[in-house]
Formats: C-alpha cells, sequence, structure tokens
C-alpha cells in the first residue's frame, strides 16, 4: 500500500467514528528499512516517524534532520536505561516508560538537560511474561509515581497478544488512559490500525504497510 492509502483509511475511520480529521498521528515505523524507503516517504511530506532502537535511530536520523528538520521522531521500542540520554536528545517522544527505574532515570536527565520528550506508559494489557510494560492493575499507581516526579505523561501505549483479539485491548487501555485523565492512546499497527481509531487511538504505529517487508541487516 502506498502512504496514500494508509492516510485515506485513516481519514475514513476517523469519520466513521465520530473522530475530528487529523486527530490521528501516523507514525511510520521505519525501524530496519533502508534509507532510500524512509528518504521516499519523507519526500511525499510525511514527517513523523518510529524507531524501535536508540542505536539505529542513531544512526540514521541526524543525516535526515539536516534535510528535513520537522522530523517527529518516537522511539517505539524498548528503552534501557543506559540509552536514556540519548533518546531524550534524539526523540520528540518515547512510548516505552514502563518501570520506575526509567522514569527515574528520565526525571533526572529531564531536570539536567531542560527538556523531556513527550511519554506514554506502556502497558501489558495481555500481561505476557515476554513482553514490556506495567501490568493493568499496577497503570495507575505507576501513572502517579510519574506524574509526581514531574514527567511529561501524554499517554499510555499497549501492544496486543497476537493470538487475541486487539479490540479488547484497545478498549482496556483506554479506559485505563480515561479514568487517569490521559488522552492520548498508542495503539494499532498495520493490521488492526483501524479498530484502535474506533476505540480512541490518537497514535497509529504503520510499517510494513507503508514501507514493504522489513530488510533484515546483514550480518
Amino acid at each position: 500500500m502506498s502512504l496514500q492509502d494508509i492516510t485515506d483509511r485513516i481519514a475514513k475511520a476517523e469519520s466513521a467514528s465520530g473522530r475530528a480529521t487529523g486527530s490521528v498521528k501516523l507514525i511510520a515505523v521505519s525501524k530496519v528499512q533502508p534509507n532510500d524507503r524512509v528518504e521516499a516517504v519523507l519526500q511525499q511530506g510525511h514527517r513523523c516517524f518510529g524507531e524501535n532502537r536508540v542505536q539505529e535511530a542513531a544512526g540514521k536520523w541526524p543525516a535526515f534532520r539536516e534535510s528535513y528538520p520537522d522530523v517527529d521522531l518516537h522511539l517505539i521500542g524498548p528503552l534501557q536505561t543506559n540509552k536514556a540520554r540519548q533518546a531524550i536528545e534524539l526523540c520528540d517522544a518515547i512510548h516505552s516508560v514502563d518501570r520506575p527505574k526509567l522514569a527515574k532515570t528520565l526525571a533526572r536527565l529531564a531536570q539536567e538537560m531542560g527538556k523531556c520528550p513527550d511519554l506514554f506508559i506502556q502497558v501489558n494489557t495481555g500481561e505476557e511474561d515476554q513482553k514490556a510494560g506495567v501490568l493493568p492493575l499496577d497503570a495507575d499507581t505507576f501513572i502517579a509515581e510519574c506524574r509526581g516526579l514531574d514527567l511529561p505523561i501524554r499517554g499510555l501505549m499497549c501492544i496486543p497478544p497476537v493470538e487475541e483479539e486487539p479490540a479488547l485491548h484497545f478498549a482496556l487501555l483506554a479506559k485505563i488512559a480515561e479514568r487517569n485523565g490521559l488522552d492520548g492512546l498508542s495503539m494499532g499497527m498495520s493490521s488492526d490500525f483501524e479498530s484502535a481509531i474506533t476505540l480512541g487511538a490518537t497514535h497509529v504505529r504503520v510499517g510494513s504497510a507503508i514501507f514493504g517487508a522489513r530488510v533484515k541487516p546483514e550480518e
């Protein structure tokens, strides 16, 4: 699919669910994509991109920003505390705040550096052992803890289990966000973003549908 196909589908889903046109931000997930594919999307005017790893973002985006200074870069993958400073320097938003140690590190660095990206707390809605994120039962407490650290919590993020109906997880995330007064919902990917928009997504993360299959880097 083309970028235009995806943006048309987002606009249609916004309209069908009574949402304002442009209320959903499309994050083009550029992880493990060759630079020529990313450049092609930039040339079409798109500016919001998502990366999974700080190291890959650092190797790709400073050069692109020389030509496209208005790039809006989102870190959507796990963040190690020792990469937090670099993430703050590189990114406009971080979607994977998932534990107290990381929150405290981000708060300390934000004070020291005088800036902080928009932050999303990752909720492990499926309670999967192998997946990052705070458990739903612990979400309210963790949100309050982050706010107590003066962190700019914009909203919540989830990645539903692949074998389960994603709408159930989107609805759960929306409910947690609502009771905590958060309006940002980072949810929905290539296969289910329209369902996510219906349930309130403000940010959808679409990669393969825009760029094609990922290209595995050479060893």
